[in-house]
């Protein structure tokens, strides 16, 4: 036989041979078949049956189906009370594909990833298992279950306000608060019972839809060697060898005990490590540590505005007898995260902040709710619109707060590629909660699967594992008798420490854990968890609101450590509300405007608030009116909480009376979950208010923050850059009547390290006003920015108002006109203005986009923006949508 018939020979055979390792490889792999799509569903009575696609919920398949309006139009979350009153039954008629069909020695698993919540599971008429929390995966062994025609997958789903009801009669020993919402939630009672969505059952700004349904994937999975259930990675840094590690951790559910091997690489920086292993049978975890090559330069992952995002591809193989029966690949972040709690020079207490990387790093953001009522219809765009919206606010840290959901893996995927830093609260919010020992368990199978599905994110800096449940514990919300107390003392630290606590340490050492927000952090500890004031400036994180105080007047905020909540109500703008309203309902005393608002007085001290400082709208054409109001109250929204932000961000650096160093400011709340007032910078549908564009302001890199403390005007620079500045105030003044200014001031450079706040300009106002010759606090206005030794503008503009613009003295309507035009990089609008003009506000109707800025001081006669919009539109469109609306124009 010739050479080259030999080389064939030898050929033919090794591509033989990798066929069937290849046949072997996927013969022992999981397979899979979804059990998604269309499914029937039924009431309990019978009286209704139809169509529903799974994932989804009872109201979204009756809205489908035509037997429901819009359920967030007018009252009608009141009229469709009735729904969560029934039981509600799913079924699906299936036969097994022919990849489960054909295969033997199989082991078969019916798995849910989410049933909202308590439901009973038949296969063919056998009761399979049972469900009772919305939170966890569930998966039931039906090998034998299984026929070759047709299947019949029923889920019988009950009523989870009755549910919850019957819980707390059974709960007879001592009381569990709070019992009900208060009445202007018009919410249902006892959710604190059922381990679901929290402000389902109703919020201060939400509706009550207490939700039904199969609201993630369900599908079969067959194996007959080994099924890959979750996957984990944590990268370890160990300082003292400056080494770099990977943590796997493998679940897998084994037919029978396995020796084999599992190969661990991440080619891009050359570290792959083999390790023999042994799976046992039944379903087990196993660990492996990869040392990443010391010789490899590795790419840190950064927070929004401090760096890249970059991850390499982690790949995870197992064999046995080299056959593959593990494959898969994911991406990987390296970052390190640290929890700073340590004495403060010059100050009672604790630091409370985050170190990335090992640098110290001011989180900017906001909180996040769910995206809405009913989760099925959160889709992948909606939430990638409210992250982007974010990063566009400069923001880099959102807080998932704890009476939502644990949000879907595509949110922290995208928080990942932004360098959105996630503070991740366990679905614990404002209730004591009971401690038998059914509730534990379910618990601590939640805060296991959830720990393992999320610890692979580097988004997630910190678990949290309750909303405020030590505030009301510790400031006694419920007016817990004194004898009692050592009773829900007991069961907060059996359920936060003793097992939510416990459990996160053990599954994941990357980063940290508070056992509530707010907290003193270290000192409730140390006071056995529920600390006697829980909102002390000294130490850990606070939530402070105060709507009846005048929010321009800094020195009503606390000089909190770190500010993880705060915020004030407006409403929405009118092309939000109008789809679900009626002509009637366009007044701000109209019982639609009451029925919305489920913050008690919520309306009026909006009203009240913007009083201080603006003349409200008076027009007597009552639609105007109605939506001059709403502008009203973003315009107060957005100057409310600019103040407070900038006086968190410029107390980074300083400690008075005891009280500073601020790191973190997260406002409440970035997104809406309906068509309402709440203290939301987004409004349902991605619209930015007025609060979101001056958050992309108030939130910049580099920014100039001007107050007035005892009649001396203070211009203070903040810089998040990595490096020094060299920068100086330049202060314009203005007078009400005249787009030129009046006079110029500029300070003395200064050097602003990184990471710091520093006065830049001090200079009493009446020296200001006398050396600009014929200003006075109610003739005059401030703006001012910060400049560089090239005199190159560092950061935004920003104003200081020397008196309410209610007071001001020559401030008149300034007619502004536009004109769209489209060019390449796409819409601008250009304005022309006769007069100072406050608080410009562009708005295009239900045209889907954003501004690069709004709500803007005018103060040159000429001004273009540009508008992003998220569909197409054209110039037409935009010049017949766009209405401009300014300070003077609602009077």
């Amino acid at each position: 036989m010739t050479a080259c018939g030999n080389v064939f020979i030898c050929v033919f055979a090794i591509v033989l041979c990798l066929f069937f390792e290849v046949l072997f490889c996927f013969s022992s792999l999981t397979e899979k078949q979804s059990l998604s799509g269309k499914w029937s569903l039924s009431n309990s009575n019978g009286s209704l049956c139809l169509a529903a696609e799974v994932p989804g919920c009872v109201h979204s398949a009756l809205q489908q189906q035509g037997y429901i309006q819009d359920p967030y139009f007018r009252f009608n979350d009141v009229s469709y009370g009735w729904i969560a009153l029934y039981n509600w039954t799913y079924v699906n008629v299936f036969t097994v594909s022919a990849q489960l069909s054909n295969r033997t020695k199989q082991k078969v698993h019916l798995v849910f990833d989410g049933v909202d919540t308590v439901a009973s599971v038949w296969l063919n008429g056998i009761l399979v298992g049972e469900t009772d929390n919305m939170f966890r995966r569930y998966d039931f062994s039906v090998g034998d279950l299984l026929t070759d025609g047709d299947n019949i997958l029923k889920v019988s789903l009950s009523s989870p306000v009755l549910y919850a009801s019957e819980r707390r009669k059974a709960h007879s020993a001592y009381k569990v608060p709070p019992e009900c919402p208060p009445d202007v939630q018009r919410g249902e009672c006892h959710v604190n019972f059922i381990r679901k969505e929290q402000s389902s059952f109703s919020w201060d700004w939400g509706p009550s839809f207490p939700t039904m349904g199969l609201w993630k994937d369900v599908r079969l999975e067959a194996f007959d060697v080994l099924q890959l259930i979750q996957i984990s990675y944590v990268p370890l840094y160990n300082s003292s060898l400056s080494q770099w590690d990977i943590q796997v951790e493998l679940l897998v559910d084994v037919v029978q005990t396995i020796n084999g091997e599992v190969t661990i690489s991440v080619p891009e920086l050359d570290s792959e490590q083999t390790f023999q292993t042994q799976f046992l049978s039944g379903k087990t975890k196993s660990t492996f540590i990869l040392h990443i090559n010391t010789s490899s330069q590795v790419r840190l992952w950064w927070p929004n505005g401090h760096g890249d995002q970059p991850f390499y591809l982690l790949s995870v193989r197992g064999f046995q007898n080299r056959i593959v029966i593990l494959n898969t690949e994911s991406k990987v972040y390296f970052r390190t995260v640290e929890l700073v709690q340590e004495p403060v020079v010059g100050s009672p207490g604790l630091s409370f902040y985050f170190r990335i990387n090992g640098k110290p790093i001011f989180l900017k953001g906001s909180n996040w709710i769910p995206a809405h009522s009913f989760q099925d219809q959160v889709t992948p765009a909606v939430l990638k619109n409210l992250l982007q919206s974010a990063v566009d606010a400069n923001m880099n840290a959102l807080r998932v707060w704890g009476g939502g959901v644990y949000e879907q893996d595509v949110f922290y995927s995208i928080c990942d590629e932004l360098g959105i830093m996630v503070w991740q609260d366990f679905m614990f919010a404002c209730a004591m909660y009971p401690t038998e020992d059914n509730f534990i368990q379910t618990v601590r199978e939640e805060v296991i699967q959830q720990v393992w599905r999320l610890k692979s994110h580097p988004s997630i800096i910190v678990w949290s594992g309750n909303n405020e449940n030590e505030a009301a514990l510790a400031t006694d919300w419920f007016s817990i008798p004194a004898f009692q107390r050592p009773t829900y003392i007991k069961d907060y630290v059996t359920l936060y420490v003793n097992n939510i606590r416990t459990i996160v340490q053990e599954e994941d050492e990357s980063r940290p854990f508070l056992v509530s927000s707010p907290t003193n952090g270290a000192e409730s500890e140390q006071e056995g968890w529920v600390a006697a004031n829980p909102y002390d400036t000294h130490y850990g994180d606070t939530h402070y609101y105060s709507y009846t105080l005048d929010c321009w007047d800094w020195r009503t905020f606390p000089r909190a450590r770190f500010a993880s909540e705060y915020g004030f109500q407006s409403w929405p703008s009118f092309s939000t509300l109008q789809p679900v309203s009626l002509a009637e309902d366009w007044s701000y005393n109209s019982d639609f405007a009451a029925h919305r608002q489920h913050h008690a007085g919520g309306n009026q001290e909006m009203l009240l608030q913007a009083a201080l400082h603006f003349n409200l709208p008076n027009s007597t054409e009552p639609q105007k009116r109605f939506a001059d109001t709403l502008y009203i109250t973003q315009v107060m929204q957005a100057q409310c909480v600019k103040t407070q932000t900038e006086f968190y961000r410029r107390s980074q650096s300083e400690i008075i009376e005891g009280k500073g160093h601020t790191m973190g400011a997260l406002y409440w709340q970035l997104n809406d979950i309906w068509q309402a007032p709440s203290w939301s910078s987004i409004e349902f549908g991605g619209k930015w208010k007025m609060l979101h564009y001056f958050a992309k302001d108030f939130f910049s890199a580099v920014l100039p923050v001007g107050f007035e403390d005892d009649g001396t005007l203070l211009i203070y620079a903040i810089s998040d850059l990595n490096h020094d500045l060299k920068l100086r105030a330049v202060v314009t003044v203005y007078t009400w009547t005249e787009l030129d200014p009046v006079c110029t001031l500029k300070s003395d450079l200064v050097l602003v390290h990184g990471g710091s706040a520093v006065a830049v300009f001090k200079e009493p106002v009446a020296t200001v006003l006398a050396g600009c010759g014929r200003c006075t606090r109610l003739t005059c206005l401030l703006t001012f920015h910060l400049e560089d030794p090239s005199s190159s503008q560092q950061g935004p503009t920003n104003h200081h108002f020397l008196c309410s613009p209610k007071d001001a003295q020559g401030l008149q309507r300034p007619n502004i006109t536009a004109k769209v035009q489209e060019d390449k990089s796409g819409y601008t609008v250009t304005l022309h203005s006769a007069s100072v003009a406050p608080f410009v506000w562009l708005d295009v109707g239900n045209i889907p986009g954003q501004f690069s800025s709004n709500g803007f001081l005018m103060v040159s006669r000429n001004i273009t923006v540009a508008f992003n919009a998220w569909r197409p539109t054209s110039v037409t469109e935009l010049s017949k949508s766009l209405t401009i609306t300014s300070l003077m124009d609602v009077y």
